[in-house]
């Protein structure tokens, strides 16, 4: 049986980087000094790989706000048990301003009396996506009085793709990088 600790598919070395890769790398926040091994694995699919930093992309520039974001991917890499996803996203998180109280709270109970009414929403968007693949009635009322029908959808695909790039992850076993 193979070594967990393992990746299954190295990341792609510098030399065989494609323009759109080294683009990416060279935009994200370890540089081509520590290039984010997501990227350099999953580029291995380049067609795949253009269409995911597309759709990345327009998620990352959409109409949420960077903090509702933020929390979101949290609360699913936690529901994932993404240690990637986690490590990654902690310092963007900060940034948005989401306090250290906060991001300790998206490991905990989604009815944490801690979360404002409208956070504690999110998260139960989150939980819900992750583990029934919908939202429920109460929650889907709570997030339609504050978020518009585009800002509705963008949530379930935000979710659903850091589910999915959280499986991704696992299954390849991305490694974290050394520096991270």
């Amino acid at each position: 049986m193979p070594d967990a600790s393992e990746p299954r598919l190295s990341p792609l070395p510098p030399d065989d980087w494609d323009d759109l890769l080294r683009l990416v790398v060279e935009d994200s926040p370890g540089g081509i000094e520590r290039p984010p091994n997501v990227f350099t694995t999953l580029a291995r699919a380049p067609e795949l790989f253009r269409a995911f930093i597309g759709f990345g992309a327009a998620l990352r520039n959409g109409r949420l706000g960077a903090r509702e974001r933020e929390l979101l991917i949290l609360r699913t890499a936690h529901n994932a048990g993404s240690r990637y996803e986690w490590t990654h996203h902690v310092p963007m998180a900060v940034a948005t301003g989401l306090s250290d109280d906060e991001i300790d709270r998206l490991r905990g109970a989604a009815a944490d009396p801690g979360w404002s009414a409208e956070d504690a929403a999110l998260v139960a968007a989150a939980d819900e996506l992750y583990h029934d693949s919908t939202i429920g009635d109460d929650t889907w009322a709570a997030l339609a009085s504050r978020y518009d029908d585009a800002e509705l959808i963008e949530l379930i695909m935000l979710v659903g793709e850091y589910r999915l790039l959280s499986m991704a992850l696992g299954a390849l076993r991305i490694q974290l990088e050394n520096e991270v």
